[in-house]
């Protein structure tokens, strides 16, 4: 049995990295930093299962910058890895880790798809010791001749069950062939299908598994409410549910309906933006920025926004667009009541839905208030908030234009990180057939 610690300094984490734990206001660890760090920092192979939100970044992190710590890489040979899904789950590991890798002299790359690849290059030619990736953009760094693995000893994967669900496997697989053979593995997935059992079996040493918070979705900080709404009176009580005060996301299905949907809120007064794949990562970044300013308030996304975006004080996620699957509900809600904050999760069912909602709910393990809702009645706006638009149209600046169809747009996530950065928080049914890859 292992051992669970109290606080920080009982870890024997290196001094730098708990004097930056104090800067940062984080006093104590949450459960799946105390469970895991002990294994960790011991060296030992890690399976870590926890909800979205629960810590994990700091639960990886501070081991891999503790361990690494006071050791230089050579040009295009970093010492850790790190590998997620998406490009902004890449940026917010990063930005999360920064502060604590400056503190022990380390230097962060990120590594994704859809900014300048020779930047990247150059970033890790600087001698990045740490590098934060994307599987297919890490793969083609590697097929340049700019990056080599053999000297990674600790590598990381983070949200490996949505590595699987994109199709990721196999480029993962090649990319863990290539690191060090006796160096440590961590794994932390919120499930163990799609593969992810294999990777598992094959690529970790006799593992230490630590399961925390199981009940994924039942989390005390967060309430899910199903409200059944008529096909005619949804699009009314859906400009309502945006116009409510704070930050909303909305979730949609596909891209073209976020893209109408956020037209549509827009021109009722409704200071949107919507968040997809077809969106440039300059874009795509500018985006979250304006959502986390305040300069966009309803944000309108498909499932791209699901995973790797932590914005502070977002109390509610809209399923506009019921997901199809319990992973995709809990992975969208955990947008909301992360590190210890509250959240309400509220999906519109029409009645053609209602039986695979409650199907899904099941699934999850949820228990849903469920309530009839008509737009201006009182349930509504005591579920949701929601409050009549200004009906003003407004404008919201756009983001940058894509530099070129077929090229990728320059931008700063390929730099070094060893320069400012957003302080991290108290760190916080049906088969699928296989799909092809998502260059990320």
């Amino acid at each position: 049995m292992t051992t669970v610690i109290p606080s920080f300094a009982h870890t024997g984490l290196a001094p730098a990295l708990l004097t930056a734990l104090t800067a940062q206001g984080i006093t104590e660890p949450f459960p799946i930093q105390s469970a895991t760090l002990p294994d960790s920092l011991a060296g030992r192979d890690v399976l870590g299962r926890g909800r979205t939100g629960s810590g994990k970044t700091l639960a990886f992190g501070l081991p891999l910058l503790s361990r690494t710590a006071g050791r230089k890489a050579r040009p295009g040979r970093p010492l850790a890895l790190v590998l997620v899904p998406t490009r902004e789950l890449a940026q917010q590991v990063t930005t999360a880790l920064s502060p604590y890798a400056r503190a022990v002299g380390l230097r962060c790359a990120t590594v994704v798809g859809g900014l300048s690849l020779q930047r990247q290059a150059d970033a890790l030619r600087a001698g990045a010791e740490v590098v934060v990736a994307t599987p297919g953009r890490l793969h083609d760094l590697i097929n340049r001749g700019d990056a080599r693995l053999d000297q990674v000893e600790i590598t990381v994967l983070d949200e490996a069950d949505q590595m699987a669900d994109m199709g990721f496997l196999p480029q993962v697989t090649k990319l863990l062939e290539q690191v060090a053979p006796q160096g440590q593995r961590m794994l932390f997935s919120a499930t163990l299908d799609g593969g992810v059992d294999r990777l598992v079996r094959r690529f970790l040493s006799s593992p230490v598994t630590h399961s925390v918070d199981p009940g994924t979705a039942t989390v005390t900080a967060m309430t899910h409410h199903v409200l059944h709404v008529d096909a005619v009176d949804k699009p009314d009580a859906l400009t309502r549910i945006a116009a409510r005060d704070g930050r909303t996301i909305l979730f949609m299905g596909t891209k073209h309906r976020a893209d109408r949907l956020a037209r549509q809120l827009l021109s009722k007064g409704v200071r949107a933006a919507a968040l997809h794949g077809g969106k440039s990562q300059p874009q795509r970044t500018r985006i979250l920025e304006q959502f986390r300013n305040g300069q966009v308030t309803a944000l309108v996304a498909t499932d791209v926004a699901a995973r790797g975006i932590h914005v502070d004080g977002l109390d509610m996620v809209v399923n506009v667009d019921p997901p199809t699957e319990a992973k995709d509900y809990l992975h969208r809600g955990g947008r909301t009541a992360r590190a210890g904050e509250s959240g309400s999760v509220v999906t519109l069912v029409l009645p053609e839905q209602r039986r695979d909602v409650s199907r899904l709910m099941a699934t999850a393990g949820i228990r849903p208030e469920s309530v009839q809702v008509r737009p201006g009645d009182g349930a509504l706006a005591r579920v949701t908030g929601a409050r009549e638009p200004s009906g003003v149209p407004v404008t919201i600046a756009a983001p940058p234009a894509p530099a070129g169809r077929g090229r990728t747009a320059g931008g700063s996530g390929g730099s070094v990180a060893d320069g400012a950065a957003r302080p991290a928080h108290r760190a916080s049914g049906r088969s699928r057939r296989p799909r092809r890859p998502r260059t990320v």
